[in-house]
């Protein structure tokens, strides 16, 4: 009989675990990420990093983290995070996992809702244009 081990893979961002990149300054991190979403980091560093200290106050007093802001670059930090994201009509809630480092917020909260046709109604066809519509 041949025995298999089956063992969960760990998760690494550009070789690196996830240990290792929350002990990594944000602007350290930027390095790792690709050119677009780097320079976004470097110019707003301060705002992503007032969003992270609010948020830890947030967490401690177990309130919801909301936010408008959807160009936020998901950093190491906030990984294991619930974060509800405002997608124009309503807070999507989104729990941060590792494959979402370096990509903004607003890319998990869609703005636009999926479209569900249905049967045409009465009036909309040749067919059903002298029936009654009430």
């Amino acid at each position: 009989m041949i025995k298999m081990e089956i063992t969960k893979k760990q998760f690494t961002y550009r070789g690196k675990t996830i240990e290792e990149l929350k002990k990594l300054d944000i602007r350290e991190f930027a390095k790792l990420v690709p050119s677009r979403n780097r320079r976004n980091i470097l110019r707003n560093f301060q705002k992503i990093e007032d969003f992270v200290k609010r948020s830890r106050k947030k967490i401690e007093k177990e309130k919801p983290i909301k936010t408008h802001s959807r160009d936020l670059i998901v950093v190491p930090e906030m990984i294991g995070w619930k974060i509800m994201v405002h997608n124009g009509n309503k807070f999507i809630p989104v729990q941060i996992i590792g494959e979402m480092l370096g990509h903004k917020l607003g890319e998990f909260a869609p703005t636009r809702a999926r479209i569900k046709h249905s049967k045409a109604g009465v009036g909309a066809t040749k067919g059903t244009k002298h029936k009654s519509k009430k």
